[in-house]
């Protein structure tokens, strides 16, 4: 059954998938609302882009799934919430799951779960908790025949940046790629690396098991695209990018013409 969740997700002709993340509310950060202050609205402009996927959580899914039709991008669900993209890490950094994440995920009709690894210079006992959530949720994932996609994040260190910043060396995102991997991720959600002609390693790296690119940070449109363009050409199966769509002073139209990239078409 995961395959039959799983080809909701991946386009059946070019097998590739763009899923457009609008989970950022779960984490408690004032900047991350920008572009989902209406939830409902955002959600309804992505739907008439038609991406292959929307990444939602359990209290905002509703605005997916009530929409009538078969024709809708399919529901990933964030399962868990942390406190660790402010300024400064706090004294109790954490990241936890919700409560019988699988079973949710089938209620709300979702095509695939979400939940991070975090690798944070400085806080081991979040990467931890991150470790331990995974394994809890592995279980369920199968029992449940839900995918499980699996975001290795490392992180550069927050006194050197002044908040959540993406660590692009690849040679600390390909064990954390392979650890993802060897949890049992069915799919894997990466940053892409500083250098993109690299990312193959990446790709290699995972083995069967798809790679989807994050989106990151806000960035100008040429720099999206040309990413897009040289992530796909390094054999990724697709991207996650959520403020570089929300933000977006068109959404509708920036999801368009990354989907053309993204399929090839």
């Amino acid at each position: 059954m995961k395959t039959y969740r799983l080809n909701r997700l991946f386009h059946p002709v070019s097998k590739k998938c763009f899923d457009v993340a609008i989970d950022h509310g779960f984490f408690n950060e004032y900047a991350f609302l920008e572009g989902i202050e209406n939830i409902q609205a955002a959600v309804e402009a992505i739907v008439e882009a038609a991406p292959d996927a929307i990444q939602l959580t359990t209290g905002q899914a509703k605005y997916l799934q009530q929409i009538p039709g078969k024709q809708k991008p399919a529901l990933v669900l964030r399962t868990d919430v942390a406190n660790v993209y402010g300024k400064a890490l706090t004294s109790a950094s954490f990241s936890k799951i919700i409560a019988q994440a699988a079973l949710q995920a089938v209620r709300l009709d979702a095509a695939c779960m979400c939940i991070n690894l975090f690798s944070i210079p400085g806080a081991p006992e979040v990467t931890a908790q991150c470790i331990d959530n995974i394994i809890s949720l592995k279980l369920e994932a199968d029992h449940y025949q839900m995918p499980l996609m699996i975001e290795p994040l490392v992180f550069q260190p927050n006194a050197e940046k002044g908040g959540y910043m993406p660590d692009g060396d690849i040679t600390k995102i390909i064990p954390l790629v392979r650890q993802a991997v060897e949890l049992g991720a069915d799919i894997i959600k990466a940053d892409p690396s500083t250098r993109l002609q690299e990312y193959h390693k990446v790709v290699e790296m995972a083995g069967l098991i798809p790679v989807l690119v994050r989106g990151g940070g806000k960035t100008n449109d040429e720099e999206i695209l040309r990413r897009t363009a040289e992530l796909m050409q390094q054999g990724v199966a697709g991207i996650v990018y959520g403020r570089n769509i929300i933000q977006h002073h068109d959404p509708c139209g920036i999801t368009r013409t990354l989907m053309s990239i993204v399929h090839g078409r």
